[in-house]
C-alpha cells in the first residue's frame, strides 16, 4: 500500500510537471509589461506568469508575518503543558 500510494504520489508530480512544462514551451512570445511613467518590461509570457507568481506568493508570506510572530510570542509566554487552544465565545450561537 505504501508503494503505490508513492507511486501515485510520483505520478501526480510527474504529470504537473510535463503540464507546466508544455505551458511554457506553448507561451515563448514575447509579452510587453507596461508600469508606471512609461516604464516597460518586455520577455517571455511565461516569465511573466512566472513573476506574478513569485510576487503574490511573496506579498502572501509577508501579509502572514505579523500573525506567525503573535503566535510564537503567545506559544512562548504560554506555561509548559497548558491548552493553547482558543474559543470564541460567539461561535456557538
Amino acid at each position: 500500500m505504501k508503494n503505490l500510494m508513492w507511486l501515485l504520489q510520483l505520478a501526480l508530480k510527474a504529470a504537473i510537471f510535463f503540464t507546466l512544462f508544455a505551458f511554457a514551451l506553448n507561451n515563448q512570445h514575447d509579452a510587453v509589461v507596461h508600469f508606471f511613467f512609461g516604464t516597460t518590461w518586455q520577455a517571455p509570457l511565461v516569465l511573466v506568469v512566472l513573476s506574478a507568481f513569485v510576487v503574490g506568493v511573496a506579498v502572501g508570506v509577508l501579509g502572514m508575518v505579523p500573525r506567525w510572530w503573535r503566535h510564537r510570542r503567545l506559544a512562548k509566554q504560554a506555561p509548559a503543558g497548558a491548552n493553547t487552544t482558543q474559543t470564541d465565545p460567539t461561535h456557538g450561537i
